[in-house]
């Protein structure tokens, strides 16, 4: 899928036109973006959007940040936020590019078929053909009832679950999983999802028992192991958290996610040493989506003795993942 950028030649190198004049953070931010330092764009945009919240122009420009570097959840989050108050039509292009770089082809369609249908002659509607052309998808081929596809659809939730768990808001990952399970019981995963989020929701007990229940079942699976041995490592039962860390180091999967969930899992329960190992075996490239991959091989590598490696990482980190300014780095201050 060709980048945001090839897709908005023309575009003054992807900031959408019509500047507000006199506008400061706005002309600051955009400045930093055209610079690609995309941090201190971060930043003077989100003082332009505190000073005009109900400016669209402001949140797109946000959302295109986000884009670049990979946040296409947060990029979404905003362009939706938008069409909930105003029919801002650039919000239907975004999405579509957005829903196109992560796989969700016929979202995409459905998004860039909106923004022809509403601007047919608009500033994206060249860009928007060419990429319902890249996607391969006529528009008689999209239903007009906008219905999901069902592995679409699946891939949202997991999409939506994983960003609500990797930035603990797990009151909010609740109400996806709990809906993503009733909708695809067959979805194992989802169900070492729900009770960490029920765990870290402080239904603690419940947690436990569910995750007990499954590990009967599956007296090898790695996802209940590491969900127990947090849950007893932040009950204070020393027993049970070892145990579970014992069977653990003796683990190396082959999937990168599962090599970092063991990782975070020892990161977590105070095994610093075994977690640096763990984390130094992984393939950056892969998992470097993963907010937790930064908070957490970073606060190994502080707990290590290497303070300026540490800082460096998460300063890294929050280049890719903005939320992340708002936690507490790795010195723990």
């Amino acid at each position: 899928m060709p980048q945001l950028e090839d897709k908005l030649d023309g575009k003054q190198n992807n900031v959408i036109p019509f500047i507000p004049e006199g506008d400061f953070y706005f002309s600051k931010g955009v400045e930093a973006f055209q610079k690609k330092k995309f941090d201190i764009a971060i930043k003077w945009l989100n003082k332009a959007m505190d000073e005009k919240p109900e400016d669209p122009l402001y949140a797109c420009q946000m959302s295109i940040i986000y884009t670049e570097i990979g946040s296409y959840y947060e990029a979404n989050e905003l362009l939706t936020t938008v069409l909930q108050t105003t029919d801002y039509v650039d919000c239907y292009y975004l999405l579509a590019n957005n829903y196109a770089h992560l796989g969700l082809l016929n979202d995409a369609a459905k998004y860039a078929n909106a923004y022809l249908d509403k601007e047919p002659e608009g500033d994206f509607s060249e860009e928007t053909k060419q990429l319902l052309d890249l996607i391969d998808i006529d528009e008689e081929q999209v239903d007009d009832n906008w219905d999901l596809e069902e592995e679409d659809e699946l891939l949202i939730y997991q999409e939506t679950a994983f960003y609500h768990m990797e930035f603990m808001e797990w009151d909010k990952a609740l109400l996806v999983i709990k809906e993503m399970m009733t909708l695809f019981p067959e979805h194992q995963l989802a169900k070492h999802d729900y009770t960490q989020a029920l765990f870290f929701s402080g239904q603690q007990q419940d947690a436990i028992e569910m995750e007990l229940d499954i590990l009967k079942d599956d007296a090898n699976s790695l996802y209940s192991m590491t969900n127990l041995a947090v849950f007893y490592y932040e009950q204070g039962n020393k027993p049970e958290y070892e145990n579970y860390i014992q069977a653990l180091l003796n683990v190396y999967p082959m999937h990168e996610q599962q090599k970092l969930r063991i990782a975070v899992t020892l990161a977590k329960t105070g095994f610093h040493e075994q977690a640096y190992s763990r984390f130094r075996l992984l393939a950056k490239g892969i998992v470097k989506g993963h907010p937790s991959f930064y908070r957490w091989y970073s606060k190994t590598i502080f707990q290590q003795g290497f303070p300026e490696k540490a800082q460096n990482l998460w300063e890294e980190g929050i280049k890719k993942h903005p939320k992340l300014v708002n936690e507490v780095g790795p010195d723990g201050l």
